[in-house]
């Protein structure tokens, strides 16, 4: 609720709040709806504005009737912003003296991404990235560091304005819920991604219950699972259609709890969601927060959960974490991974080139992991909690790291076929440094077919490397749709900002010379990418590529 804590000259009643710095930016030319619940014992006119940052200039304004009224009553307005102000304040103010109350105030841009509240650039910048699904709300944000500050999705439900929101007490910060549970289920299906939800399971940092008192926790899971899923006339389902989705969601996965496995009751309270789960949803994927990659695990499980933070050489050398583990078991979810220390700054090229080996590995054991997200995703410039992040924005600005740059050189993965490839060395070279990858890509949207070879130069030297592609001639290849990507940078502790977004990022050029037999050249301290586009005679036969395709790579 907003108390009085500032005020617009000329006036006699007002109320204003910073909105620029850590929310919205407001710009000439758009649109900006205002939702609230006002209460005044007078009637008035309500005066909702958009100010400069010292309050001197109106950005946008418009008003509202506000009726003598004991009760709270909801209001909307529009307002056009005639001038730009990225640290803008929102002012509600009224000439007539008195007192009115005000709550739950929103205000977002009518222009948002598909229409639900997300902003269009940010929401664009998962997109481009293809993912294949969304992991959400979270991982220790749903934990707590007590079970009373545990993420719960009923409380995320339902109109924003009756969510009572909770103290994210592992991160030391209130949220309002406003994205909540609904808000991830529909982010995913904008996208066209499947949702992953991680629920709380009992577990928090510092408690955790009892088998013997789990189970109301786990009918808040299927009650969970049937707001997702249920049919309209359902208890859930229908809270689902009154707030405007009454199609289910594509709900398929769900992970039990976040990095709990050694925590007191994990595995006794496992089975007891598991059990459940499986007998109401029997097609759901349910993930295990123990590791399976050394040991297997001791209860049922589609997939158990893995996360890795480390420093860069550490990472760079677990890029075959996965060779050698058991294909018994369920499948890999790699939900976190990141360089972070001194190796990562806020986001460096030396951590990506670390990352992108790490997910070479696990792309040529694609037959284990089923799945992997570098975390976090998102970091507001102006309230940092973790470093480093994907993706980094204030009011008007946003950047990716090089650690988001880099998730582009797979993001043709999805559905891809990974082709054979080898690495051969002369004596006087050493592969200590280099990892490299293959696999077929069929582009649903054009029907090209491409071979797709990736390579990370771990490696303080270039390297001029030979690439033999056996079992396609030079006819097979098309030149004017191959291309060479490449991302490095003349510092391997280079980062991006606001003011130079794109220092370290992928450059793309075309690959004039593409043949079965090519040089390559791999800069000191980078990951490169070559993209064949094959033949439509060749692109048929996707069943003989991917048998007899092999690729080979030698230094030179």
């Amino acid at each position: 609720m907003f108390g009085l804590s500032g005020r617009v000259p000329n006036v006699s009643a007002n109320c204003c709040n910073k909105w620029g710095k850590y929310l919205q930016s407001i710009v000439a030319g758009s649109t900006y709806k205002v939702e609230l619940w006002v209460r005044s014992k007078t009637s008035f006119s309500l005066s909702v504005a958009f100010t400069s940052s010292d309050g001197t200039t109106v950005l946008a304004q418009s008003h509202l009737s506000v009726e003598a009224s004991e009760e709270w009553s909801k209001r909307s307005v529009v307002v056009a912003a005639t001038s730009t102000d990225h640290n803008a304040r929102l002012a509600l103010t009224s000439a007539t003296r008195g007192v009115f109350w005000v709550d739950q105030v929103s205000a977002l841009p009518t222009d948002t991404y598909k229409g639900h509240g997300f902003r269009k650039e940010l929401a664009t910048m998962i997109a481009d990235l293809k993912p294949g699904f969304l992991r959400f709300p979270g991982g220790c944000y749903v934990e707590g560091q007590r079970m009373a500050n545990a993420f719960r999705w009923r409380d995320s439900v339902g109109p924003y304005e009756e969510r009572p929101g909770h103290y994210g007490d592992v991160w030391n910060y209130w949220t309002d819920d406003g994205f909540g549970y609904f808000e991830g289920l529909q982010l995913a299906e904008d996208l066209g991604t499947a949702p992953i939800w991680v629920f709380n399971n009992g577990v928090s940092h510092e408690q955790s219950v009892a088998t013997e008192l789990i189970g109301p926790f786990v009918q808040n899971v299927l009650d969970g699972i049937e707001f997702a899923r249920g049919p309209v006339d359902s208890t859930w389902g229908a809270v689902r259609a009154e707030m405007g989705h009454p199609e289910p969601f594509q709900l398929q996965h769900v992970a039990v709890g976040n990095e709990d496995c050694n925590k007191p009751y994990y595995t006794s309270n496992y089975m007891e969601f598991y059990n459940a789960i499986k007998l109401k949803y029997p097609d759901i994927q349910i993930i295990s927060n123990c590791d399976a990659s050394i040991a297997p695990l001791d209860h049922p499980a589609d997939l158990y959960d893995y996360h890795i933070y480390t420093n860069a050489k550490n990472l760079f050398a677990m890029r075959h974490q996965f060779d050698h583990s058991s294909r018994s078991g369920p499948k890999a979810f790699v939900s976190e991974y990141a360089v972070t220390g001194t190796d990562s700054g806020t986001g460096s090229l030396y951590a990506a080139l670390a990352e992108a080996a790490f997910l070479i590995g696990i792309e040529l054991n694609s037959d284990l992991v089923q799945m992997a997200s570098y975390a976090p995703l998102f970091v507001n410039a102006n309230d940092r909690r973790w470093n480093p992040d994907a993706i980094v924005f204030n009011s008007n600005q946003q950047y990716g790291t090089p650690s988001y740059w880099m998730q582009h050189f797979f993001k043709s993965s999805n559905g891809a076929h990974l082709i054979p490839s080898t690495v051969q060395a002369d004596s006087s070279t050493s592969l200590a440094s280099i990892i490299t990858s293959a696999v077929r890509f069929h582009n649903a949207s054009s029907g090209m077919e491409y071979l797709i070879v990736k390579a990370v130069n771990f490696g303080n030297t270039s390297l001029n490397v030979n690439l033999a592609v056996t079992g396609i001639s030079a006819s097979n290849i098309i030149p004017g749709e191959s291309n060479i990507m490449v991302m490095t940078s003349s510092g391997v502790m280079d980062e991006n900002s606001f003011t130079n977004p794109v220092k370290v990022a992928p450059q793309v050029s075309k690959a004039t010379n593409a043949a079965p037999n090519m040089e390559l050249v791999l800069p000191a301290n980078s990951i490169v990418a070559l993209e064949l586009g094959l033949a439509p005679a060749l692109s048929s036969r996707s069943e003989s590529l991917t048998k007899f395709v092999d690729t080979f790579i030698s230094t030179s």
